[in-house]
């Protein structure tokens, strides 16, 4: 389209271009001053031509009080109308919030046994579950959830579903059980997004006992569909909140697993939740130091292009889980506001019209 436009009328290279779409219909609000300058000569002159009354005097008696500043009013009016509508015509555009496409949502929660502790009242694992019940409630209902449950080992608690009631049952049918396996959970999450894509937890475990360490997680199974990779958190469709107290002490390699995430464009929040410095926990004559790999799920978030949240106590848990709600279900675009400008200029003008009509029975 710029081709079309003479050369002195393409936007200065040296000045920021602003964020239109047809920036050189800017050029037009060089009308609104000169609208000005013939309003003003058009008051002087109507000013001239009432002088030439011999009884002004007589003649403002009879009429009475003048309109004063009202007479000002429906042209100021209509002038910000123009200029609403000719900022419409080169079509601005605006980054604003609006509804989400995301369908489906993985929440990938810790079972290992240290979310027994009590750092975070009345348990980390009591806390965990009641910020993901009050999470279930904001989300908007056509949004579907899935739950994965990981210690040792990572299975499906439910497949991804609107019924917030079979959600709800899954997450208090929790059993703490031993280890960590983070890995596992980002894996066993895209197996239930991409339940067609071959992606076998249990052929990744045994192609890396068979001495497949060198070999990526994508290239690993024979059986899994090819595919290309995308940039990372393009895949707008799902993503993934894993939420853990510890570090990973088995299963797949934590980035490797995000790695698996970032080529198809899934995004993998990550919370924190627990003692960063580390906490020993007893249980029935056992014990063991849990730490808090903050780093790892710093790393896991970054990589595919996410977020990583601390929650140090159950209130700082809940915030997290509302931060995300109105992150996963509300996204900022870059969308075009023409119609609300254009919006704007017939209300202006309709409204300088109908002032006009009331106080001096005329249309401007």
């Amino acid at each position: 389209m710029n081709a079309t436009w003479p050369a002195f009328l393409h936007w200065p290279a040296a000045i920021p271009r602003p964020a239109f779409l047809w920036p050189q219909f800017l050029w037009l609000l060089l009308l609104l001053p000169l609208l000005v300058l013939l309003y003003v000569w058009l008051q002087r002159r109507r000013r001239k031509l009432a002088v030439r009354y011999a009884s002004l005097a007589v003649v403002r008696q009879a009429l009475g009080k003048g309109p004063g500043w009202r007479r000002h009013v429906p042209p100021l009016l209509m002038l910000l109308a123009l200029g609403a509508l000719l900022l419409a015509s080169a079509r601005p555009v605006a980054v604003v919030a609006l509804p989400s496409n995301q369908q489906t949502i993985i929440l990938a929660m810790d079972v290992s046994g240290s979310m027994r502790a009590t750092d975070v009242q009345p348990t980390r694992l009591e806390a965990a579950q009641a910020a993901a019940k009050t999470f279930l409630k904001e989300l908007p209902r056509d949004v579907k959830v899935g739950i994965v449950a990981f210690a040792g080992s990572a299975q499906v608690a439910q497949l991804p579903t609107v019924n917030r009631e079979d959600l709800v049952t899954a997450i208090d049918r929790f059993q703490l059980q031993r280890a960590t396996a983070t890995g596992n959970a980002i894996v066993i999450s895209l197996a239930t997004l991409f339940p067609n894509a071959g992606i076998e937890l249990q052929q990744l475990s045994s192609d890396r006992m068979r001495g497949g360490m060198g070999r990526s997680l994508d290239q690993a199974p024979p059986k899994q569909n090819e595919f290309i990779p995308v940039p990372p958190g393009s895949y707008t469709s799902a993503a993934v909140i894993m939420l853990t107290d510890g570090q990973r002490t088995t299963g797949v390699d934590p980035l490797e697993a995000a790695k698996m995430a970032a080529d198809r464009g899934v995004k993998v929040y990550t919370v924190g939740i627990g003692t960063v410095d580390g906490e020993t926990i007893g249980f029935e004559g056992w014990s063991m130091r849990v730490r808090l790999d903050e780093e790892t799920l710093k790393a896991i978030a970054h990589k595919t292009a996410a977020e990583y949240y601390y929650a140090g106590t159950a209130q700082d848990l809940n915030k997290v889980y509302q931060n995300l709600s109105s992150r996963l279900t509300l996204e900022k675009k870059e969308t075009e506001v023409s119609a609300l400008l254009a919006l704007a200029g017939a209300l202006l003008a309709l409204l300088a019209a109908g002032l006009s009509m009331w106080w001096f029975n005329r249309v401007l």
